[in-house]
This record gives structure tokens, sequence and C-alpha cells, in this order.
């Protein structure tokens, strides 16, 4: 008995905890999965602790942390975003890179805000002004 009421215990915290964990608001998600479609179509590749990861890879993992921070209600806009989840490795504290082609790797943070204004300057996205 007393573990049943314990399991119920876990369950009831567990679910309002997650009840408290807010989503993106719809457009920034919009500009993030528009980022992450720039950065595959790009066919840049994204450097995470030392090691080249394709558009795709890279999505998945930043997609992970996108999650982790939404959960934390840290991601009210794709600037948090950017900053919080794309920009620094949150085990090694290095920052995040893009490589296109042959040009200089530069930091994701810098790659990104610029893709943002792009996408926001093209009136694709619907936080644009």
């Amino acid at each position: 008995m007393k573990f049943q009421r314990f399991f119920i215990s876990v369950l009831l915290v567990s679910f309002c905890h997650n009840s408290l964990a807010t989503q993106a608001p719809s457009a920034t998600r919009g500009e993030i999965d528009m980022l992450f479609k720039q950065l595959q179509a790009s066919g840049c590749q994204f450097n995470r602790n030392g090691t080249w990861y394709s558009g795709a890879e890279a999505q998945s993992h930043l997609t992970k942390k996108l999650e982790y921070f939404e959960n934390k209600n840290m991601i009210k806009n794709t600037e948090d975003f950017i900053t919080h989840a794309a920009s620094v490795s949150s085990t090694s504290g290095k920052a995040y890179q893009v490589k296109c082609g042959n040009n200089p790797a530069m930091e994701s943070k810098t790659w990104l805000l610029e893709q943002l204004k792009t996408i926001r300057g093209s009136g694709t996205s619907s936080t644009s002004k």
C-alpha cells in the first residue's frame, strides 16, 4: 500500500512538472524549423566538440536541446533558442561552429543570426515586420 501511494505521488509530481513546461511560441518554432531547413539545404557542416556533423545530425542534436530548454521555460523567441541551445556545448562550454564549403568556419551563433535576419527580411517568417 505504501508503494502504491509513493508511485501515485511520483506520477502526480511528474505530471505537474511536465504540465508547467511550455513549448516555444508557434512563430518561434516556425523560425527554428526554417533555420533547420536552411542548415540542411546549405550543405554546411556543424561542429560540436571537435567533430563535424551534417545538417541533419545537427538538427537532431539541436532539437533535443530545444526540448530540454523548453522544459525549463527558457525559449521565448528564436534568439533564446540560438543563445541557449544552438551556440555552445552544454558539456564542454565550447562554441559550436558552422562551415560552408571552402569558407572558414564561423561560430554557429553568428551564422544562425545571419540566417534568421534573412528569414525575417524575406517575409517568410510569421514574426517578420
